[in-house]
Protein backbone atom coordinates (compact mmCIF):
# COMPACT_ATOMS: atom_id res chain seq x y z
CA UNK A 1 0.00 0.00 0.00
CA UNK A 2 2.85 2.66 1.11
CA UNK A 3 4.80 1.73 -2.00
CA UNK A 4 1.47 2.65 -4.31
CA UNK A 5 0.87 5.81 -2.46
CA UNK A 6 4.96 6.32 -3.70
CA UNK A 7 4.14 5.98 -7.43
CA UNK A 8 1.03 7.73 -7.45
CA UNK A 9 2.45 10.44 -6.16
CA UNK A 10 5.12 10.25 -7.71
CA UNK A 11 2.83 10.70 -11.29
CA UNK A 12 1.53 13.22 -10.01
CA UNK A 13 4.75 15.22 -9.56
CA UNK A 14 5.53 14.13 -12.54
CA UNK A 15 2.80 15.57 -14.19
CA UNK A 16 2.82 18.30 -12.35
CA UNK A 17 5.90 19.05 -13.85
CA UNK A 18 4.83 18.25 -17.43
CA UNK A 19 1.60 20.57 -17.38
CA UNK A 20 4.58 23.33 -15.66
CA UNK A 21 6.99 23.35 -18.79
CA UNK A 22 4.13 23.18 -21.42
CA UNK A 23 2.68 26.15 -19.98
CA UNK A 24 6.53 27.46 -19.70
CA UNK A 25 6.56 26.90 -23.36
CA UNK A 26 3.08 28.65 -24.15
CA UNK A 27 4.40 31.33 -22.20
CA UNK A 28 7.19 32.23 -24.29
CA UNK A 29 5.67 32.25 -27.69
CA UNK A 30 5.46 35.92 -28.47
CA UNK A 31 2.24 37.36 -28.74
CA UNK A 32 1.25 39.09 -31.51
CA UNK A 33 0.53 42.68 -31.25
CA UNK A 34 -1.96 42.79 -34.19
CA UNK A 35 -4.24 40.25 -33.06
CA UNK A 36 -4.31 40.34 -28.82
CA UNK A 37 -6.96 41.10 -26.82
CA UNK A 38 -6.37 43.51 -24.20
CA UNK A 39 -6.43 40.49 -21.76
CA UNK A 40 -3.19 39.15 -23.89
CA UNK A 41 -1.51 41.82 -24.06
CA UNK A 42 -2.10 43.25 -20.40
CA UNK A 43 0.08 39.29 -19.68
CA UNK A 44 3.23 41.06 -20.97
CA UNK A 45 5.31 42.46 -17.94
CA UNK A 46 5.26 46.60 -18.09
CA UNK A 47 1.92 46.20 -19.95
CA UNK A 48 -1.24 46.90 -17.64
CA UNK A 49 -4.64 47.16 -18.83
CA UNK A 50 -4.42 50.83 -19.69
CA UNK A 51 -1.51 50.47 -21.40
CA UNK A 52 -3.10 47.04 -23.31
CA UNK A 53 -6.47 49.32 -24.39
CA UNK A 54 -3.53 52.14 -25.69
CA UNK A 55 -2.25 49.56 -27.41
CA UNK A 56 -5.45 48.66 -29.42
CA UNK A 57 -6.86 52.12 -29.39
CA UNK A 58 -4.09 52.95 -31.83
CA UNK A 59 -4.25 49.82 -33.45
CA UNK A 60 -7.71 50.34 -34.48
CA UNK A 61 -7.09 53.81 -35.43
CA UNK A 62 -3.95 53.51 -36.97
CA UNK A 63 -4.19 50.23 -38.10
CA UNK A 64 -1.80 47.21 -38.07
CA UNK A 65 2.01 47.38 -36.49
CA UNK A 66 4.25 46.96 -39.17
CA UNK A 67 7.07 45.95 -36.75
CA UNK A 68 7.57 45.99 -33.45
CA UNK A 69 9.16 49.28 -33.15
CA UNK A 70 6.29 50.85 -33.95
CA UNK A 71 5.13 50.26 -30.13
CA UNK A 72 6.63 53.67 -29.73
CA UNK A 73 4.51 55.11 -31.31
CA UNK A 74 1.56 54.32 -28.60
CA UNK A 75 1.83 56.96 -25.41
CA UNK A 76 3.86 55.54 -22.44
CA UNK A 77 5.57 52.93 -24.20
CA UNK A 78 9.15 53.98 -24.88
CA UNK A 79 12.77 53.00 -25.48
CA UNK A 80 13.17 50.84 -22.18
CA UNK A 81 9.67 49.15 -22.03
CA UNK A 82 10.36 48.51 -25.79
CA UNK A 83 13.07 46.45 -25.48
CA UNK A 84 11.99 44.81 -22.18
CA UNK A 85 9.05 43.76 -24.36
CA UNK A 86 10.90 42.97 -27.82
CA UNK A 87 11.32 39.14 -27.00
CA UNK A 88 7.57 38.67 -25.95
CA UNK A 89 5.91 40.55 -29.04
CA UNK A 90 5.73 39.64 -32.69
CA UNK A 91 3.84 41.17 -35.67
CA UNK A 92 4.67 37.95 -37.96
CA UNK A 93 1.28 35.90 -38.94
CA UNK A 94 -0.74 39.02 -38.04
CA UNK A 95 -4.20 36.99 -39.03
CA UNK A 96 -4.52 39.84 -42.40
CA UNK A 97 -6.98 37.91 -44.57
CA UNK A 98 -5.20 37.51 -48.05
CA UNK A 99 -5.79 39.38 -51.61
CA UNK A 100 -8.91 37.87 -52.92
CA UNK A 101 -8.13 36.15 -56.34
CA UNK A 102 -8.20 37.70 -59.48
CA UNK A 103 -11.45 35.86 -60.72
CA UNK A 104 -13.20 36.50 -57.72
CA UNK A 105 -14.06 40.03 -58.40
CA UNK A 106 -15.07 39.23 -62.21
CA UNK A 107 -17.52 36.53 -60.24
CA UNK A 108 -18.71 39.04 -57.80
CA UNK A 109 -19.33 41.73 -60.64
CA UNK A 110 -20.95 39.37 -63.07
CA UNK A 111 -23.62 37.81 -60.26
CA UNK A 112 -24.62 41.61 -60.11
CA UNK A 113 -26.17 41.54 -63.42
Amino acid sequence: MKRHRIHSLAGIALAGLMLMSHAAAAASAPININTASAAELATLSGIGPAKAQAIIDHREKEGQFKSVDDLKLVRGIGDKLLEQLRPHVTVEGSGELPAPHPNAATAANASKH
